[in-house]
């Protein structure tokens, strides 16, 4: 029962929801997503999964779901497990890039991707489960966005260019930063800016960033958006080579194909 006439906070809706569903039930997809700091914010409606045995009447702003095995993870909230919480979410990704940013966000905060690989066992249809075991050993490699992914794979990888260290920490000028890739030897970094960590391009902090990393370690640093590394990779990969030749690499990349303008 709610004792005020404000809004009702959505933790106070999904124990009134868990009440609800009765014995059994947990908060699972975005509702336990969010519980576990992978989802940024729940849904409008309350997601809990029950036992498949029993049957519980639909509700306004809840909804049910039955399935065979519920495993619930220790908490104030009966709430389904972490690795099984991804599989359920990532069953509802609209595409692959949706699917890499829930696996990295799971990883980020602090889903182990043993818990991922364990809960896989266990189900008989994963939806991408090829893609699967893929986004996890690049997400415990430091891959944190779908933009590093498709910049290792379209950039790095199919031009055949040196493989950067992925979120290299340091003290610049009394504070600590992080690169998204380094070329370590090569004095060349790059980072990468995505429409939600940088909304309308490089920030204040950027800039002064950049400007540190040249005036106190003497390294080039190359940034990137979305269209540089998705729509036009080929060229991002020329301007990385050129870069790294500049500071002395002598290796060969390739041609990814018979249209690929790196040269």
């Amino acid at each position: 029962m709610v004792t005020h006439s404000g809004p009702v906070p959505w933790r106070a809706r999904a124990r009134a929801a868990l009440l609800y569903a009765g014995p059994g039930a947990a908060l699972s997809h975005d509702s336990a997503g969010f519980l576990h700091s992978f989802v940024p914010r729940p849904s409008r409606l309350v997601h809990v999964s029950i036992p498949e045995a029993r049957r519980v009447a639909p509700t306004p702003g809840v909804v049910i779901r039955r399935r065979r095995h519920l495993e619930v993870a220790p908490g104030k909230f009966a709430v389904v497990s972490p690795g099984q919480t991804v599989l359920d979410m990532l069953h509802e990704t609209a595409s692959d890039d949706d699917a890499i940013g829930l696996i990295c966000a799971a990883v980020r905060a602090g889903t182990l991707p043993e818990q991922i690989l364990q809960a896989l066992e266990g189900r008989a249809r994963v939806r991408r489960r090829s893609l699967l075991a893929d986004l996890i050993a690049a997400a415990a490699c430091g891959v944190e966005s779908p933009l590093e992914l498709r910049y290792h794979r379209a950039v790095e990888s199919r031009h055949r260019l040196p493989a950067a260290r992925l979120q290299v920490r340091h003290v610049l000028d009394g504070r600590w930063v992080r690169a998204d890739r380094v070329y370590e030897g090569l004095r060349v970094r790059v980072e990468l800016d995505g429409e939600l960590a940088h909304p309308g391009g490089r920030t204040d902090s950027d800039a002064w960033r950049d400007n540190a990393v040249m005036i106190e370690r003497a390294e080039l640093t190359l940034r990137y958006r979305w269209r540089h590394v998705c729509v036009t990779p080929c060229e991002t990969a020329a301007q990385v080579r050129a870069a790294l030749r500049s500071r002395g690499w002598t290796g060969d990349t390739r041609r990814c194909g018979p249209t690929c303008t790196i040269g």
